[in-house]
């Protein structure tokens, strides 16, 4: 077994692991997004996201979820590469698949105790916000890595692929 493959749980072991989280007053954090190619700009805010508590889960949209929301041809990366270059990095402790377009079912269904979104949205405009501060738990944004986005470094890859030869 590769190491980051115990970062890959069901939901039914995450559950487990939540259960065993409120058992200790140990605080679960939870982001979600779509990876489709990492850069620096994640990275920054998965860390970011990490040092809101004890253990961060990432929500990852599905190669359907992601083809629904940004169009074809996303995803670039399939969804189980993309899984696993997350639980491949220090700051992520568990990757977890959505089929949705919105990770509100799996947020309910999770329960985190923080809930991390950038600071391209407000608080009330986070899915699942509702949910988290219903039960005592807060929204945090997270600072934005200016300049640095997917569709940006796909727009400067097309650029030196077309550009003058």
């Amino acid at each position: 077994m590769r190491s980051y493959e115990t970062k890959l749980p069901t939901l039914d072991a995450l559950l487990k692991v939540r259960e065993q989280f409120r058992r200790d007053k140990r605080v679960l954090v939870f982001t979600n997004g779509c990876f489709d190619i990492l850069h620096t700009g994640h990275v920054d805010y998965l860390a970011f996201a990490r040092n809101q508590g004890d253990a961060l889960v990432v929500g990852l949209n599905s190669d359907a979820s992601v083809r629904r929301l940004k169009g074809a041809p996303r995803p670039l990366v399939t969804q189980d590469d993309r899984a696993r270059m997350l639980a491949a990095l220090e700051a992520v402790d568990y990757v977890v698949l959505f089929d949705e377009d919105d990770p509100h079912r799996l947020i309910k269904t999770l329960a985190p105790d923080v809930l991390v979104k950038g600071q391209d949205y407000a608080p009330d405009q986070v899915v699942g916000h509702e949910l988290v501060e219903a039960t005592g738990g807060r929204v945090v944004l997270a600072p934005l890595a200016v300049g640095r986005s997917t569709t940006n470094l796909v727009n400067r890859i097309i650029a030196s692929y077309t550009g003058p030869a």
